[in-house]
């Protein structure tokens, strides 16, 4: 239940995401999370942080730990079938 709580509070998910992809930087990754506010970026990175999914390196970038990519692993499924569900609405909206 932890994880859930975890992953169903905003942005949280998202932040993984983003950072599946290698190390990034504080600016960078508001960017590209929807320019969200600093203050919400900074609470969900401490989450993220404290429950040792995200590590934040010497030169400040914050990266996913082994936890975080194994988290990411876990949701692409989710990802796969979130795929599947936009083309069938897709097909809806064109029928």
């Amino acid at each position: 239940m932890a994880a859930l709580d975890l992953f169903g509070r905003r942005w949280n998910l998202r932040i993984v995401w983003e950072l599946h992809h290698g190390p990034v930087g504080f600016r960078a990754l508001q960017q590209r999370c929807d320019n969200m506010s600093s203050s919400v970026l900074r609470q969900r990175l401490t989450e993220l942080v404290d429950a040792h999914l995200v590590a934040q390196q010497p030169d400040t970038a914050y990266t996913l730990t082994d936890l975080g990519r194994g988290a990411y692993q876990a949701l692409r499924p989710l990802v796969r079938w979130s795929d599947t569900w936009a083309s069938a609405l897709n097909a809806d909206d064109r029928a």
